[in-house]
């Protein structure tokens, strides 16, 4: 059996806040082998920046709880000191497209520095050597060599976004974990930056996880599905499986909610709210707008298997059903 290349089991990631604990990420579990693009979809205030940040461990001051199991290429680095990881993980191994782009980079220094940037911080390179790097880094997202002296104020947003993908990928990361990478920018611009991710899935042997709440866009890259609800997992499924069968209830809901071209049915939309991180129910935390909840929905389920390759946490998969 092929090692995964990052192995996730049991992650946590709670915030103090002033209504009490928020469990963002609430006990994570999943995989991602080389060469592949895992989507974690989910609504706004799920917790799945938060999975990013827990990955990365870019952390804020008001953690209350932090830990788990994360492998990486075989390697529990979530033992490494927070100086080791910085340097045996950070951008040489894992690399991050953060939301918004305008925001990721400094206002007052030229975009062809911030790209070399990772390249001396952490590899040492000399400023010659990172900026041919640099150079190389911006051919590879579409964006010309001549735009190494211009600073971010001077770029469109899709360009700005290119940017920043290419100061991920300049070191030549196994994975990177993309925030949102499309959001607020035009259609075609999405498509434009969809269609260079995969092609560089495809020629760097890079592995992708893509945060985003935007399923159209998602389903260009996906090889795998991830569908956070609450700060937990609620189903994990290969791509085609997900979008054409999903298992979960809210699975179903969600692509019922999504427009498609010549559909004839409305778009549905799902009732309710997503409970608070920091007070989430004792059962099932989707039960409360559920259809197809009944008793055993007040206990909290487990992931379970109903065909291969595919993890639901629902009562309705588990051994028995409503029985």
């Amino acid at each position: 059996m092929v090692e995964p290349l990052l192995s996730v089991e049991d992650l946590y990631l709670h915030y103090r806040t002033g209504r009490g604990v928020a469990r963002a990420v609430d006990g994570v579990s999943f995989g991602i082998a080389r060469n592949e693009a895992l989507v974690v979809l989910g609504e706004s205030g799920c917790g799945k920046s938060s999975l990013a940040k827990a990955l990365l461990r870019v952390l804020p001051r008001n953690v209350e709880h932090f830990g788990g199991q994360v492998l990486l290429g075989g390697r529990d680095v979530m033992r490494l000191d927070n100086e080791a990881f910085r340097r045996d993980v950070q951008w040489t191994r894992v690399a991050l497209v953060m939301q918004a782009a305008m925001n990721a980079l400094n206002p007052v220094v030229r975009v062809g520095e911030q790209v070399a940037e990772p390249l001396r911080t952490h590899l040492g390179w000399s400023k010659q050597v990172a900026t041919k790097r640099a150079r190389e880094a911006f051919d590879l997202v579409g964006v010309s060599g001549d735009f190494l002296e211009r600073y971010p104020f001077e770029l469109s947003g899709g360009m700005r976004q290119r940017v920043v993908l290419a100061m991920a990928l300049v070191t030549e990361p196994d994975l990177v974990i993309m925030d949102e990478p499309t959001s607020a920018l035009d259609v075609l611009t999405q498509a434009s930056i969809m269609n260079r991710l995969k092609r560089i899935k495809r020629e760097l042997d890079t592995s992708f996880i893509l945060i985003t709440h935007d399923v159209a866009t998602s389903s260009e890259l996906a090889d795998r599905v991830a569908l956070m609800y609450a700060g937990q997992i609620v189903e994990l499924a290969d791509a085609r499986s997900f979008f054409s069968d999903p298992a979960h209830p809210y699975s179903q809901m969600l692509m019922a909610s999504v427009p498609r071209l010549h559909q004839r049915e409305r778009p549905e939309h799902i009732p309710g709210e997503p409970p608070s991180l920091a007070d989430p129910p004792a059962g099932c935390r989707f039960a409360d707008r559920c259809p197809s909840r009944f008793d055993k929905c007040r206990q909290a389920p487990g992931m379970y298997e109903p065909n291969e390759g595919q993890q639901v946490r629902c009562w309705l998969h588990a051994a028995g059903g409503r029985s």
